[in-house]
């Protein structure tokens, strides 16, 4: 056992990851469906137990240091990636994407996260390399996102999806009213058109950038490592979409884990400033000098508030009167959706 990772370690790893998400990537694209429960579950179970036998790989190969700093940035990237479905159920309903073609979307979602978070996590690397001082804007930047989320009722997300900058860099597209397939141009009257495919993608786009900028700072305030921070944002996307439908009308009564995130980013925002003052080198803080007796909150403490204040949130949440009502309004309307799109219901039977 070593206190750090080969190259030869992160190069295998990162290329079977690839090799993994290439896979999932074809299947969607061959198969368009809505899946099963059964495959749901499978498939989600196979994803999370892969991301614990590569903690474990880290346990072995590099330390607890290392494999304490995965499992808290893997299961704080996952709670995140979580509350980002609750935005990409508001995006499909909002546009009435097909339930058989809901699979593409979410896939080209963990795609354009992937990407942008790749960009971001080199970025946050190079900057926190050269300038220590970028810990107190991550800490200051997450206090903030804490408390407009915790503010924040999701009453304006919906509207989003059509106002705002979306609007404005699609308002001189020539859209359909109709979906075509999973195409993204269409023929209507002679006349070559966009379908409403495009508008959800550039939303789910939006959506992916606005999570990236709230989880790169959050993971970075856990572990240092470029190499956890992107196996650990891999892992947290890796079988989204199948969540997607394994939870179905469980992802409605889950309503206080904002809260509890709300709670995860503020601490790991708190932990940032203490860091940075800790390893000061600002002129104006302490005459430039370290500040000794900050205290020093350990990878075990942070791995266990975080885990802590996950199953408090969803126990809380489904056990609460107000999750239970939220779940059956969503059932409801889910039900008036198939009276009303009998046709779409139809369609993906049978096939």
């Amino acid at each position: 056992m070593s206190d750090h990772l080969s190259l030869g370690f992160e190069i295998v790893s990162l290329t079977v990851l690839g090799l993994i998400l290439l896979f999932d990537l074809l299947y969607v694209v061959r198969r368009p469906h809505e899946p099963s429960m059964k495959e749901a579950g499978l498939w989600v179970g196979f994803y999370v137990t892969l991301a614990l036998v590569f903690a474990g790989l880290l346990f072995w190969q590099a330390g607890p240091q290392y494999g304490q700093e995965f499992v808290a940035g893997w299961v704080t990237e996952y709670s995140l990636s979580v509350d980002n479905l609750f935005v990409f159920i508001i995006i499909m309903a909002r546009f009435s994407v097909p339930r058989k073609y809901q699979q593409e979307v979410l896939m080209f979602g963990i795609i354009i996260a992937l990407i942008l978070r790749g960009i971001f996590i080199l970025l946050g690397a190079t900057l926190i390399e050269h300038f220590t001082w970028v810990f107190y804007i991550f800490g200051a930047f997450l206090l903030w996102t804490a408390w407009h989320q915790l503010k924040d009722d999701g009453g304006d997300e919906e509207d989003g999806a059509e106002n705002g900058l979306v609007a404005r860099l699609t308002k001189k597209l020539p859209v359909s009213e109709k979906y075509d397939g999973n195409k993204l141009r269409t023929t209507v009257d002679g006349r070559k058109m966009f379908t409403p495919m495009v508008m959800v993608f550039i939303t789910i786009g939006m959506t992916d950038l606005m999570f990236a900028i709230d989880s790169i700072p959050a993971i970075f305030g856990l572990t240092q490592s470029a190499f956890i921070v992107f196996t650990a944002n891999i892992f947290a996307l890796m079988g989204l979409r199948q969540l997607y439908f394994l939870l179905g009308g469980l992802m409605d009564r889950l309503i206080y884990l904002k809260h509890g995130l709300s709670f995860i980013l503020a601490f790991i925002g708190v932990k940032l400033i203490l860091h940075a003052i800790s390893h000061n080198e600002l002129p104006f803080i302490n005459g430039g000098q370290h500040v000794e007796w900050v205290p020093d909150i350990s990878t075990p403490l942070s791995l266990a508030v975080i885990l802590t204040t996950i199953v408090v949130a969803t126990v809380a949440s489904l056990m609460s009167k107000k999750g239970r009502e939220a779940a059956m309004d969503a059932r409801l309307k889910a039900d008036v959706d198939k009276v009303r799109h009998p046709d779409e219901v139809g369609a993906d039977k049978s096939e």
